[in-house]
């Protein structure tokens, strides 16, 4: 169990033909959150093997760690691509989905790795959201969801799920700013030279009210 001294364990999950950037983004924040915040964070990518995994673009991406090797997860990221509707029937993949966000403190998804989260049985009934090219396949699988669209991401407290691509960099971000507050988040957009943040940040909390 981890304690208040601990780093939170942030695990990314990568697969075949990933988006690139589903992950990547995601990634490059949670690691720049934890350069400034020294002891806070440690950012991991998962597979089910160690073997490099090919993303969408042809990226070949050598995993920290296995399925069967990953330590507790904290914060899991779950992104999506096109890789993400073939391993809709892998059940290693969405089996450990499964157990990892039962056990993590927020669980999180990009695009359409929200559909992953669904057939794993982590998205149930609650508000979420997706890429918009997946938005009438999710709700035809799941029709009790309410896929919210026009939003880069939708917090439900321990799951929060993100729109397409370049989204999770937002959510990532809104991620950093619950878990260490608006400065840390701000500095860390403002490293990444990422100046929409604040922008998303206006639309989301217009989105609340």
């Amino acid at each position: 169990m981890r304690s208040d001294s601990d780093p939170r364990r942030v695990g990314v999950l990568v697969y075949p033909d990933v988006e690139d950037l589903d992950f990547v983004g995601p990634l490059e924040v949670f690691g720049m959150a934890a350069r400034l915040r020294t002891g806070a964070l440690e950012v991991l990518t998962v597979a089910e093997t160690t073997a490099p995994v090919r993303t969408s673009f042809g990226l070949l991406v050598t995993p920290h760690c296995s399925f069967a090797t990953a330590p507790p997860i904290d914060i899991l990221v779950v992104p999506g691509g096109g890789g993400a509707w073939a391993s809709l029937e892998n059940r290693t993949l969405l089996d450990w989905i499964a157990r990892s966000a039962a056990g993590a403190e927020i669980t999180t998804s990009v695009c359409s790795g929200a559909m992953l989260l669904a057939v794993a049985g982590v998205l149930r009934h609650q508000p979420a959201t997706t890429h918009w090219n997946a938005m009438s396949r999710m709700r035809e699988r799941f029709p009790d969801l309410e896929l919210r669209e026009g939003v880069r991401w939708v917090d439900e407290g321990g799951v929060i799920t993100s729109a397409g691509v370049s989204a999770g960099i937002d959510m990532a971000l809104h991620v950093v700013e619950r878990l260490f507050g608006p400065e840390t988040a701000d500095l860390t957009a403002h490293w990444l030279q990422y100046e929409p943040w604040r922008a998303a940040r206006l639309a989301a909390a217009s989105a609340a009210g």
